[in-house]
């Protein structure tokens, strides 16, 4: 997830820091609620820092952090003390700062006097912006833009630069004294009583000045932020269960996509978009969002249709080098910053196939034909970018050293090596990517299918049996028992034991026989840590459990193992993989990371963080959503009038409200039965996971109990499997 126009990490925020987020602006301070300059910290809209500088100054004199409440992604309440006053051994003036993020940025301030005498003060806000590009900031290179001017009026201040065209004006009720770079209150706070004041940052883009969405003019509920909350909680399913960690930690999860949604100005009509992450990262990206839409797909399926639609509106048209944009490619990064402004960079070898992945799992949970339809013609264009690109298999290599080296999603420099450490050089195959293009001619093959066009469907079931048989061929290392992670220029194979094979359970391009052995790969001391899969293991020449992708541990990366393994059959590996993640998000505050470090549960526990992994991130956020899917078994094929639902033994549930074809489900566990009500008329419920299909259509004589309204219960307790062959999950390909 490595921003394009730099390579390497950014430094870490430090524990201290406090991170709001509200549709691709931010606000990053310390826990007191100062903007310090001189690191990362600032106000953040566009991929601009508006303000690199916020410090509240009582008589001269910082204020002295208390303590900090977060109650919403957007919102934080930040309380403090001022110095004592004259002739007093202790503070007797609370102060307290509740901000506000969305769009720009809202600051409440208010002093309480607890003493028994007015106090005369001078409070003094001092404010600096920079301007700085996002990268720039990111990589701690940032630049000093010349002829950024502060102008002090009447209201506040206005920070401007005209090669930028971008700035922000600060503006204060009451009056303040204005003067460049400070905003000034003379002010008496009554005995026992308070004095308030409110500061607006409003954001100024392209020479147009535009107001911060927690206006003074509406209340505070009303705002578009808070409104968009609202109906965020209330639309999501509630999941109720007697286990108390995956309670809170899919709580924090919803909380945590619904505050890294995107909102196009341009179409409010239209619906989001999820970021990628916060701070770095809130912004579109075409795998992180592609992926973390498919996980949140029993939440939510408008994510999944607005991620879709925005992604065909950037599809690619031209040829162009420098971004790697080529016709029916899907982007990889969107930008808006000063030096990218509304830049499409195209270095992804993956996110073309996974739109289409994403499109036909979306139609199997009863996206509407139309909807399918309209954008059908965009997953045609971008399985035409596959075929031409694929040799027979799907590689990559950057058009110029601008460009990520590595375009698969571990983008670092050294992320793809063999076994003894060395450095595998583009163009390269990826295990991974060669069974996402598998999944993604078999959901073309399914929209023919459905659409009763047998030509169509019969070249893309044969295109989809070329590349399987292929795969297995070539990419298959009898000696070891294990998949390559890729095919270098040469046609070598990239010989490093790797999660990237787990992904090709997940999309099911791995052969039958073989898929026991890759499940004890994944489950070995060398690569389960006892809270994950780390994503190299830890025999390989370039092993470090403190590196980004050579032996760390992804949330996102495991969920989508365990749906690997779901699909094949080892029920029980897949749930000591979820239950080990689950314990990691308890030791993380109930919230998975983007990465933490890969050391064994036996060495450190618990968990030891990632310094600068991104919190929250979007597809560690739904990392537990699809865990759920996964453990109940729950695959749906809408077209067909199928639902296929076998829990693995787990703690009591009930899940109430998941949508499904326009419908909502209630799904609920206890003592080893399951009951299920609210599918749509019609539906055919099978109590059994869903079995291998060769074709398209092609197994749907499986009996099952068709649901017409009533609620239906059935006894789960004794169909256990682990490892004794393929079994049907939520996995990525559509063969079965």
């Amino acid at each position: 997830m490595n921003g394009w126009t730099f390579e390497g990490q950014p430094g870490a925020l430090g524990d201290s820091a406090v991170t709001l987020v509200e549709s691709g602006s931010f606000c990053v301070s310390g826990r007191g609620g100062d903007i310090v300059p001189g690191g990362a910290q600032g106000v953040y809209t566009a991929d601009t820092r508006l303000l690199s500088r916020w410090e509240l100054r009582i008589d001269d004199v910082g204020v002295e952090p208390l303590n900090v409440f977060v109650t919403e992604p957007y919102h934080a309440t930040f309380v403090g003390r001022a110095a004592p006053r004259p002739g007093r051994a202790e503070s007797t003036l609370l102060v307290v700062r509740d901000r506000y993020v969305g769009g720009g940025l809202r600051e409440d301030l208010t002093l309480r006097n607890l003493s028994d005498e007015p106090a005369g003060c001078l409070v003094d806000i001092h404010l600096a912006g920079d301007l700085a590009d996002l990268f720039e900031v990111k990589a701690g290179r940032v630049r000093h833009v010349l002829d950024v001017e502060t102008t002090p009026d009447r209201t506040g201040l206005m920070i401007f630069s005209t090669s930028r065209c971008r700035g922000t004006r600060v503006v204060a009720e009451p009056q303040p004294i204005s003067m460049p770079g400070i905003l000034a209150f003379r002010i008496v706070v009554p005995a026992r009583g308070e004095w308030t004041a409110t500061v607006q940052v409003n954001p100024i883009l392209d020479g147009e000045e535009l107001p911060t969405r927690f206006s003074t003019h509406h209340p505070l509920e009303h705002a578009e932020p808070a409104r968009r909350r609202a109906d965020w909680d209330r639309l999501s399913p509630a999941v109720v269960t007697s286990d108390r960690t995956l309670t809170q930690v899919l709580r924090r999860s919803r909380e945590d996509l619904g505050a890294l949604r995107l909102f196009d100005p341009d179409r409010p009509e239209e619906p989001p978009t999820i970021a990628a992450g916060a701070p770095w990262f809130m912004t579109l990206f075409g795998r992180d969002s592609l992926l973390t839409s498919w996980m949140a797909l029993p939440m939510d399926q408008s994510l999944a249709l607005g991620t879709l639609r925005r992604l065909a509106r950037l599809q690619g048209k031209t040829c162009d080098p420098l971004t790697e944009e080529e016709p029916g490619k899907i982007l990889h990064e969107l930008r808006f910053g000063a030096q990218s402004c509304g830049l499409a960079y195209y270095g992804s070898v993956d996110a073309t196939p996974l739109f289409v992945m994403l499109l036909g799992e979306l139609r199997r949970w009863g996206l509407l034909r139309t909807e399918v339809e309209g954008l059908l013609p965009y997953a045609d264009e971008a399985l035409g970018w596959i075929t031409r690109s694929a040799d027979p298999f799907l590689s990559y290599r950057r058009k110029t050293d601008h460009g990520l080296v590595h375009q698969g999603w571990k983008d670092s420099f050294d992320g793809i090596t063999f076994a003894d450490g060395t450095l595998a050089r583009p163009p390269i195959a990826l295990a991974e990517v060669q069974g996402y293009v598998y999944a993604a001619y078999n959901a073309r093959a399914h929209f023919a299918h459905e659409a009763g066009d047998i030509a169509v469907e019969e070249e893309w079931k044969g295109r989809a049996a070329r590349l399987r048989e292929a795969f297995n061929d070539r990419f298959w290392m009898p000696e070891r028992g294990y998949y390559a992670i890729g095919l270098d220029g040469e046609g070598r194979r990239i010989d490093s034991v790797a999660s990237n094979p787990g992904h090709c359970l997940w999309t099911g391009i791995v052969d039958e026989d073989r898929a026991a052995s890759v499940a004890g790969h994944l489950l070995s001391p060398r690569m389960f840590t006892g809270y994950g899969v780390r994503t190299l293991a830890s025999d390989m020449g370039a092993y470090n459990p403190m590196s980004y992708h050579n032996g760390s541990v992804w949330p996102h990366d495991n969920s989508i193992i365990v749906a690997g393994l779901i699909r094949y059959g080892f029920a029980e590996e897949a749930r000591r993989i979820a239950s080990g993640l689950m314990e990691a998000a308890e030791a993380f505050g109930w919230r998975l990371p983007e990465l933490f470090c890969g050391f064994d549960r036996g060495e450190f526990s618990p968990p030891v963080p990632y310094p600068t992994s991104c919190t929250p991130q979007a597809w560690a956020a739904a990392s537990p959503i699809h865990l759920l899917r996964n453990m109940l078994r729950l695959d749906p094929w809408v077209p067909y009038g199928q639902v296929w639902l076998d829990p693995v033994p787990m703690e009591d549930i009930r899940v109430e409200g998941m949508p499904l074809a326009g419908s909502r489900l209630t799904i609920e566990v206890s003592d080893g039965k399951v009951s299920v009500a609210g599918l749509p008329e019609g539906m055919i419920l099978h109590d059994e996971p869903r079995p291998p299909m060769s074709a398209p259509g092609g197994a749907f004589s499986v009996r099952g109990r068709r649901r017409r309204g009533d609620g239906q219960v059935r006894d789960s307790g004794a169909r256990e499997r682990t490892s004794t062959g393929r079994g049907a999950g939520s996995g990525g390909g559509d063969d079965r």
